[in-house]
């Protein structure tokens, strides 16, 4: 009996050791092409580049190479990350772009909208759509269309998935940030219109407040667009929409960089010149440099998105005490029409795969984590927004992870003021909303490296302002999110850097504001009236 038992289980062990070989066998089969079969447990290695961030301090020991969120997501996924290479962030654009022009890429990175669209042509990166219908989760098929599916169309060409966008809620426009301190020793009142702003720039320059000797109205660097210190804002108070496709009200839409909104805009700021509002070193200097004027107590104004304040803390907190106050407004108008500010799509940049890539299943699968570990914060997996200690220490280390796809949609706006001004943890329901709470709590309670945080999600912070923004309308979101156009990709770099260059010179009063109507005969013909068409051309596919 026992004899018939063992022979029973050995003939029983080898049906199924041939079952499992015919279903291993099939499921390979079943793998998209360039997508290898491995073995259950295996380490799949896969290779990215990175750019340095000066917000990002690791711990004791940790560098990009070795460090406790790249330990985590090869214990929890199976996926070790290796960088092929890391530059400076001021370096890294340009880094990029040898990389991929000698055709030396990684695995898998990240590029702007206008690089996808080369890379595709070039025939260098993967086509995704199979990799991902087979290894994303329903989770993280949700999540990335929670828009309505846009910011992954953008991504999409000829019906195929060519990259992951990096995902974002596009409702976060700028603000004009004031001294609030210097408004209260010059009893100026807060600015509702441009007029307004126009006065207590003014003031601040002319009266010195800071008391350094030397004193200027508005922040302004060489980078039009950046979040900080950049000059978005600042035309949007007079219609003017930098770098965005706008409806010019016949069914056709028209780029914002030639309207006639946009020469008010200038000449407000030639004119902002002329009287020594703006330092007139701007046009050579980044944001930090610039923001020294503005750390130094010689600059009290500026134009910023939400997360401003935690660019402002250098100056604003010192040895433990905050030295500056600052408020956040609304954009103001220069007419009676409200000023609207200006948004993308959402999608900030996009992750590619190469096609030499051994494991693209790779990238899914920390994609598929991050979304988990991002949206549903447990104590274990603080690790990969703190660090090892899993402890809020201002060090930024969830920037170590190399696929970050926000959420489309939040609440901030309305949760977080209500919940930090009432002490009320129990309406938070969203990791972004616990995280943001502890930390306003904490400037609260006495902490007040914390008062960043406070200033961009408590009662009177930046982020209270927008669900009236939203209810109001007052968001301009670009009409074009395609790819690059033909056009674009071969001209629109020598346009972009032919506009930055006259609206330098007619700022700083080099040129006459007229030399704006020849910019734009220029722009026109160089390029710009062949890239309105293609434009249209994909408008009128997809309106």
């Amino acid at each position: 009996m026992k004899r018939k038992q063992k022979i029973s289980l050995v003939v029983a062990l080898i049906i199924s050791l041939v079952a499992a070989t015919a279903c291993g066998k099939q499921e390979e089969a079943q793998k998209p092409e360039g997508v290898p079969a491995t073995e259950a447990n295996a380490v799949l290695e896969i290779s990215t580049v990175r750019a340095s961030d000066p917000y990002l301090k690791f711990d004791e020991g940790e560098d990009f190479d070795n460090n406790s969120v790249y330990d985590a997501y090869e214990k929890d996924t199976g996926v070790r990350i290796t960088n092929k290479w890391i530059a400076d962030g001021s370096q890294f654009p340009e880094k990029l772009k040898m990389a991929i022009a000698s055709n030396d890429i990684p695995d898998f990175f990240p590029v702007e909208a206008a690089q996808l669209q080369q890379l595709i042509e070039a025939d260098m990166i993967m086509d995704l759509t199979s990799v991902y219908e087979e290894f994303a989760t329903p989770e993280t098929k949700k999540f990335m269309k929670m828009d309505g599916g846009l910011q992954m169309k953008s991504a999409t060409f000829d019906d195929k998935l060519m990259a992951i966008p990096q995902t974002g809620n596009p409702y976060t426009g700028q603000f004009v940030w004031v001294r609030t301190d210097w408004l209260k020793q010059l009893n100026l009142p807060e600015p509702n219109t441009m007029q307004d702003l126009m006065t207590i720039m003014e003031a601040f320059a002319t009266k010195d407040p800071g008391g350094t000797g030397k004193s200027y109205g508005l922040a302004l660097n060489k980078t039009f667009n950046d979040g900080a210190t950049g000059l978005v804002g600042f035309l949007n108070g007079y219609h003017a929409y930098l770098e965005q496709w706008i409806d010019d009200g016949t069914g056709q839409i028209v780029s914002g960089d030639i309207q006639p909104q946009m020469k008010d805009a200038l000449k407000a700021l030639q004119d902002m010149f002329k009287k020594g509002l703006i330092d007139p070193e701007f046009a050579v200097k980044d944001t930090q440099k610039a923001s020294e004027l503005i750390f130094g107590d010689s600059i009290g104004v500026l134009y910023g998105a939400e997360w401003t304040p935690a660019h402002l803390v250098q100056g604003a907190v010192k040895d433990g005490k905050a030295v500056q106050e600052w408020g956040v407004y609304r954009l103001p108008s220069a007419d009676d029409k409200p000023a609207k500010s200006q948004i993308g799509l959402g999608a900030i940049n996009y992750y590619v795969v190469s096609k030499k890539a051994k494991h693209p299943e790779a990238v899914i699968k920390l994609l598929n984590h991050w979304i988990v570990v991002d949206n549903n914060q447990t104590e274990e997996n603080k690790v990969y927004e703190f660090g090892k200690d899993r402890v809020e220490k201002s060090s930024n280390y969830w920037l170590l992870n190399p696929l970050t796809p926000h959420n489309q949609t939040n609440d901030n706006g309305e949760v977080l003021p209500k919940a930090i001004q009432n002490k009320d943890a129990s309406i938070l329901t969203t990791k972004e909303h616990r995280t943001r709470y502890g930390r306003a709590m904490k400037y609260v309670e006495g902490d007040i490296s914390m008062w960043w945080e406070y200033l961009i999600s408590g009662p009177n912070g930046s982020l209270s302002l927008v669900p009236k923004m939203k209810q109001d309308n007052l968001f301009e979101q670009t009409k074009f999110y395609g790819a690059p156009t033909p056009t674009m990709v071969e001209k629109g770099a020598i346009l972009n850097k032919k506009r930055d260059e006259v609206f330098v010179k007619i700022i700083m009063n080099q040129v006459p504001i007229e030399q704006f109507d020849q910019f734009v005969a220029d722009w026109k013909k160089l390029g710009g009236d062949q890239i309105t068409a293609e434009v249209n051309e994909w408008y009128a596919k997809n309106k």
